[in-house]
């Protein structure tokens, strides 16, 4: 699986990432490199354009009109013809794929006259009606991503260019037709797409491997089906794209907020709990911050964000990406590491963590200087653990974001080691050919599409001098995960917009950061890239052993054996303080936050910097084990707030607190009832809602300027049902902070059910209320003391969902195509 990322977007802020079971020690002095002249760049970029040429030429000659190209056998792939490789070819579909995903590279390169002929060849000869079953996944993003990348540069050199004056958007109808022969695969319980299709017949296989998928298999097809959506006006493939992006989310794991490697289709239990960034999951990461840069929907980059903080707690061990179990992150699951996560550097550029990406590329690229190339995995002692290459691109691609980030020049020489290890490894005389094990470099006759689609665009463009054009404007597109382009306008295209009200305004309780992140000016300076890269040396990062002097647990002797004063005490400890939790690492303590609103805290004294800070730790459990029990003596009711809509049916749920004031809590206590936003916000006043706006329904406030039984008696007064109050306090979440219960002034009574929502929960709600909005729907909560929303009122959203699916859509087919090609 092949990921490629372009563009720079928002970040949220500064995320500490501490190391947790890595020692790295300072063993190199920084050093900079010597700018490249630009006549340097231009020799690499014309010695890339001439390894381009030698693979292309090679397909067309020797394989075309087959998918790929067997560069030693020098003849094509033929499915069905030539010998099956398993599940490597559900990738082939007879299609020539390697064409279909090499036309927008021949634009990028500026190869307009080969560019025109490939058009003509795939719009004349490619066919979809091969009786084969292929993967969704790979049909997507390579198909109709390479479709879509290569209608969106006909269109830019049609413009602007005066050629192609003959294109009538051929690629499209085509991308259209791919399009409606994938739609099928959605037509699951979840929402989330099956593995494989007929792409002929429009059928899914039928047996158990087809019933479960990769979280990157489901959540990288949003950017292809959006793209789609707005380019014909037809918004049926964006809505079931962001239905499964929508299921996976709910899907996360809640204490730790990360995603697992592959779940059913049919229940969405997950059959792999491994979480990381490579193999399996990767695109599913690019994909939602990606989607925001393309869509300009600020809920992917808020979920983005959670991962990301989740990632760098938990898999993140320094510049090291190590999967852990997404229920339980501070187990590791594996032992080495996957050739895929090289994407990861290039997705930190894009996330603002310069630094860090920095680092994590530092560490991949000693790995490749080791091994010539990145096998397809390595140990954590850097070894080889699979030695295959299949000339994947996805170092090379983030170094080409670090140096578009950076302009720092070591980036020119790591690109240019990776010319010179394929020119002497892996060329052959019919192209280029993978490498069947890098400790023997004997090679597998196989050069895939992705390589024509990839590599050779991000090291054509890396090698580009500033002052120099490319063949198509990049800074207008996003790179899909295979590096198509799509352009950034069709983000003022929405087909699924409607003539709706306008939504209400709740801008003012959320707290995003939308300004482009580059690298502050103090650090566009080389040398402090030196240093930073300084700090890694595979040759001394270890995993600590268990070595370390154990401690006695004693009170008295733990306050004997501590000189000096304490660092951190247990009553002063707040766990969203970056710092707090810095220091919690430096005394061997790791924190993982569960589902009943506890943290656990465990310490490994051998993981401790010194023995001092064993020692404080050690004093700090205790002392946390004592107020923990003076807390557990104080109860607080929880409550929870189920979303009924599709695709959730109740399974999305949010820990609450409760109130003291209100009806009486028992085993049957539940409200339900579609949400309003209150006007004002705080609800301290009498609302402005209209009377329709608020009977019977659930009515969110925000917290502050006057008292809850206040807020809800102003609910209860416009005829609400029930009321949801929503933090002011930034950041704070049931997963961290102590349960909260909402008083009352002893004498008000009200009949109106109300719960209380931290801010992070808080802010998911009102995304889904602003997704529905922009829908012209509502969402339908329900609010109880149980986790499990209540059966009969699940099943009446089910019932109710399959009759509206039932009934026509709104407005004509035609009428959607002409208010397309109006905004076009």
């Amino acid at each position: 699986m092949d990921r490629m990322r372009s563009c720079i977007p928002p970040t949220l802020g500064v995320i500490f990432c501490g190391t947790l079971l890595l020692s790295v020690y300072y063993y190199a002095v920084a050093t900079t490199l010597q700018p490249m002249t630009e006549e340097e760049q231009l020799v690499l970029r014309n010695q890339t354009m001439e390894m381009f040429l030698h693979a292309y030429n090679s397909y067309m000659k020797h394989a075309y009109p087959a998918d790929e190209l067997m560069p030693i056998a020098c003849k094509g792939r033929i499915r069905g013809k030539t010998p099956s490789r398993g599940d490597l070819d559900d990738a082939l579909g007879n299609f020539s794929l390697t064409l279909i995903d090499t036309l927008d590279t021949l634009a990028v390169l500026g190869l307009y006259d080969e560019f025109e002929d490939a058009l003509k060849k795939v719009q004349n000869d490619v066919q979809f009606n091969s009786n084969l079953v292929v993967s969704v996944f790979e049909t997507n993003i390579r198909v109709l991503g390479g479709l879509l990348g290569g209608h969106a540069v006909a269109l830019e050199l049609k413009e602007k260019q005066g050629r192609l004056k003959w294109y009538d958007n051929s690629l499209l109808r085509m991308a259209q037709d791919v399009g409606d022969r994938l739609l099928p695969a959605f037509n699951t319980t979840s929402g989330i797409p099956l593995s494989r299709i007929n792409l002929s017949n429009a059928t899914c296989p039928t047996h158990q491997k087809n019933r479960d998928t990769c979280t990157a298999c489901a959540g990288t097809m949003i950017l292809e089906m959006a793209a789609l959506s707005r380019f014909t006006g037809n918004p049926i493939y964006e809505e079931k794209a962001r239905q499964s992006m929508d299921y996976l989310w709910s899907r996360r794991q809640r204490s730790s907020d990360l995603m697992g490697t592959v779940l059913s289709v049919d229940s969405g239990e997950w059959i792999r709990k491994e979480s990381g960034v490579g193999a399996g999951i990767d695109s599913y990461y690019e994909y939602l911050l990606k989607a925001y840069i393309l869509l300009g929907d600020e809920t992917f980059l808020n979920r983005f964000n959670i991962h990301y903080e989740a990632i760098q707690q938990y898999i993140a061990q320094g510049p090291l990406m190590l999967d852990v179990l997404m229920h339980k992150p501070t187990q590791h699951a594996k032992h080495f590491i996957d050739a895929l996560s090289a994407f990861w550097p290039g997705l930190q550029v894009m996330k603002g963590d310069i630094n860090a990406a920095v680092e994590s590329h530092e560490l991949l690229y000693q790995v490749f200087n080791k091994h010539t190339f990145l096998p397809e995995a390595f140990t954590t002692t850097f070894d080889v653990h699979w030695g295959q290459y299949p000339l994947r691109p996805e170092f090379a691609e983030s170094t080409y974001h670090l140096y578009k980030a950076t302009k720092d020049p070591y980036y020119l020489e790591v690109g240019k080691t990776i010319v010179d290890n394929l020119q002497e490894r892996a060329r052959v005389r019919c192209g280029f050919a993978g490498i069947k094990d890098i400790r023997t470099f004997k090679h597998e006759d196989r050069m895939d599409s992705y390589f024509l689609a990839e590599m050779f665009k991000y090291l054509y463009l890396l090698f580009t001098p500033t002052n120099v054009s490319v063949g198509v404007n990049v800074e207008d597109y996003v790179f899909t995960t295979e590096a198509h382009l799509l352009p950034l306008k069709l983000s003022l295209m929405d087909a699924r917009k409607k003539n709706a009200t306008k939504p209400v305004d709740i801008e003012s309780m959320h707290s995003f950061e939308r300004n482009c992140p580059r690298a502050s000016p103090a650090l566009d300076n080389p040398q402090v890239y030196a240093e930073i890269r300084s700090t890694v040396n595979i040759g001394v990062i270890k995993v600590k052993p268990n070595t370390a002097e154990r401690i006695d647990l004693s009170a008295s002797n733990l306050l004997l054996n501590l000189k000096g004063a304490r660092k951190l005490v247990a009553k002063n400890f707040i766990p969203d303080n970056d710092g707090h939790v810095a220091l919690l690492r430096q005394m061997g303590i790791t924190m993982t936050r569960m589902k009943d609103n506890s943290l656990q805290l465990f310490q490994n004294q051998d993981l401790a910097s010194t023995y001092k800070d064993a020692v404080e730790g050690a004093l700090f459990m205790q002392e946390m084990a004592q107020l923990t029990e003076e807390r557990n003596s104080m109860s607080v009711t929880l409550m929870y707030v189920h979303v009924l809509n599709q695709p959730y049916l109740g399974d999305l749920v949010f820990v609450a607190g409760s109130a003291q004031f209100g009806p009486a809590i028992t085993e049957k206590s539940w409200v339900k009832g579609e949400v309003v936003m209150a006007s004002p916000e705080n609800a301290c006043k009498e609302l402005m809602n209209s009377a329709d706006q608020v009977a019977g329904k659930i009515v969110i406030t925000r917290r502050g300027d006057c008292m809850f039984v206040e807020k809800a008696k102003s609910v209860e007064k416009a005829g609400g049902v029930g009321m949801v109050v929503i933090d002011n306090v930034h950041n704070t979440s049931y997963k961290m902070n102590d349960a909260f219960s909402m008083a009352g002034d002893g004498k008000t009574t009200t009949k109106v059910f109300s719960v209380f929502l931290f801010w992070k929960e808080g802010q998911e709600l009102l995304e889904l209320i602003k997704h529905h909005e922009k829908e012209d729907s509502s969402l339908t909560i329900s609010m109880s003391n149980t986790p499990t929303a209540d059966v009969e009122t699940v099943k009446e959203f089910a019932e109710k969902r399959f009759s509206t699916e039932q009934k026509p859509k709104e407005g004509s087919k035609k009428e959607s195509e002409a208010k397309a090609k109006t905004e076009l």
